[in-house]
């Protein structure tokens, strides 16, 4: 095995710089000063102007101008995978596919549906608990964002909260990671050719350390992509203020293949789950279960079909390099703990250079750490069960729940399956391509964070919820203000016993007339039109 070359950037103390590294080439490509805690400052302060300008901005104009991003990248199309694939070592296909591709069609959700989404929503009100009132909710912006994202997809999920921020009328700080200093570069190129205020979208460069003086600086919302560990330290850090948080971290998801599955599509689908990415990837299959009735013959066909996999970037190549090279000692020793406790290999593992070959890991236990711990790296595990219940509960024992599938030409039953696993996303007989659908809300449970991004639920995410009623009685009391007194205890117990009590409406109407009269007082309706009214509402809200 060779010796892995160096990481893809370095620090320079001397001038307070990061010099970043090309994933394909070793060279040089452009130096970033690190932003100071004192720039931040500022940044944070221009942020919070523009972002009341953007919030007074009506969210029709929002889209309009935000849709402009379209054509922009659309005209700059080579140029940016270029960036994109010497800043991670990614092959070009997988760029247009996991990188562009999804900004596009997220932009294209968002044009179509952001101004409905955020409409303003008005609530039914009991005609005698609320007489002559209405009420609303609405949604605001939360101000400025703070979004901190990883390196395994740059583009992809920094611009994707990025705009989600944006049309939802906030203004935006991120922090790329280290790793990819050119593609945040990039994306302020691009997005300085939209009609935008001045200061609406910024960046800090920065390593971890960073990240916490943003923190420290008081976003009004921090949105964070990345590992467990730091997920943690972003909450830490947030709770001193207190700030919300939105975590997308990690996963380690399951893949369930019954015997009766499509076992061809199931085998290609594996693969492409895995290893898609060089397995960098936060929803890459990286535990498999497959049914002792076809596990010999799905991890024959599994080992047959990785050996073709092309890894480099010729004229032909389906996996690039690894974008960092720190997550090699994970995968290196997640292989040996394998191998030690029994598990067999389709090949040793190979890295040469950024190039790693991938490996299919089979007669794998729960006790190794191939199961356990998140690999982001191409090694694919595959582990046989007896029963449809034993599958359910081997996926379930995992301390991620972000994304899984299952597999079988009997949908019903992949579908209760599915419905069964402890994740926040599932696929019935495909792969990753649900988290593709931008109308579908995408985030994890337990030690895969919480919080939505993606879809309705995720443009809403970056709001909160205003709620108002308004009341247009010219009186000048209400039957719940003081003074107290038996009477009106006895009038306020019978309006209860007609909202909620036993027996017909025209029962709890009869029991309580007269003490109901004196409420009539309160509004330009009598009792009668009170009581109607009474009744469509309680039938339009009963269950």
């Amino acid at each position: 095995m060779k010796k892995p070359i160096q990481e893809t950037l370095f620090i320079l103390p001397m001038n307070q710089q990061i010099t970043a590294i090309s994933a394909l080439t070793e060279q040089a490509l452009n130096s970033y000063p690190i932003t100071q805690a004192n720039e931040i400052t500022g940044i944070m302060a221009s942020a919070q102007q523009a972002a009341t300008i953007w919030a007074q901005t009506g969210i029709k104009q929002r889209v309009n101008i935000l849709s402009h991003l379209q054509a922009i990248i659309l005209a700059d199309f080579d140029p940016i995978t270029e960036v994109i694939m010497s800043a991670t070592g990614k092959v070009k296909t997988e760029v247009l596919l996991g990188e562009i591709y999804f900004v596009l069609e997220l932009l294209r959700y968002y044009q179509q549906h952001a101004a409905s989404i955020l409409a303003p929503r008005p609530i039914h009100t009991a005609p005698l608990a609320f007489p002559q009132a209405s009420a609303a909710y609405e949604r605001k912006p939360y101000g400025v964002v703070a979004i901190i994202s990883p390196w395994n997809f740059p583009f992809q999920l920094t611009l994707s909260p990025l705009l989600t921020a944006l049309f939802s009328g906030n203004a935006v700080v991120f922090k790329m990671s280290e790793l990819s200093l050119p593609v945040g570069e990039l994306i302020e190129e691009l997005l300085a050719k939209l009609d935008l205020p001045e200061g609406l979208v910024q960046q800090v460069i920065g390593e971890a350390d960073t990240g916490t003086k943003l923190i420290n600086a008081r976003p009004d919302l921090v949105f964070f992509t990345g590992s467990v560990a730091a997920g943690r330290a972003v909450m830490t850090r947030a709770a001193q203020h207190p700030i919300p948080v939105v975590l997308e971290l990690g996963g380690k998801d399951a893949m369930i293949v019954f015997a009766d599955a499509h076992l061809q599509r199931a085998v290609k689908a594996a693969m492409y789950g895995a290893f898609s990415n060089s397995g960098q990837v936060c929803v890459s299959i990286e535990r498999c279960y497959v049914e002792a009735l076809c596990y010999a013959e799905f991890v024959g066909q599994l080992v047959e079909a990785v050996a073709e996999i092309t890894v480099g970037h010729g004229a032909v190549g389906d996996l690039g390099g690894l974008t960092s090279l720190k997550q090699f000692a994970v995968i290196e020793a997640q292989y040996n703990d394998a191998l030690a406790k029994g598990a067999k290999a389709s090949s040793p593992l190979r890295l040469e250079g950024r190039y790693l070959r991938p490996v299919v890991l089979w007669d794998v236990t729960h006790d190794m750490l191939i199961m356990r711990e998140e690999t982001f790296g191409l090694l694919l595990p595959v582990m046989a069960f007896e029963s449809e219940a034993q599958a359910i509960e081997l996926a379930n024992d995992s301390e991620f729940g972000l994304n899984a599938s299952v597999w079988s030409r009997d949908i019903a039953k992949a579908e209760l399956v599915a419905k069964q696993l402890k994740v926040g996303n599932w696929a019935v007989n495909d792969v990753i391509k649900n988290i593709g659908h931008v109308g579908l809300p995408f985030g994890g449970v337990k030690n895969s964070g919480f919080g939505r991004y993606h879809g309705a639920e995720g443009l809403r995410q970056f709001t909160y919820t205003v709620a108002g009623l308004t009341s247009r009685t010219t009186l000048d009391d209400e039957p719940n203000w003081f003074p107290y007194s038996e009477t009106r205890y006895q009038e306020m117990r019978a309006f209860i016993d007609l909202r909620f009590g036993a027996g017909s409406l025209y029962q709890r109407i009869a029991r309580n007339w007269r003490r109901l009269r004196a409420f009539q007082k309160y509004s330009s309706l009598n009792l009668r039109q009170h009581c109607r009214n009474l009744w469509i509402f309680i039938t339009k809200n009963s269950n």
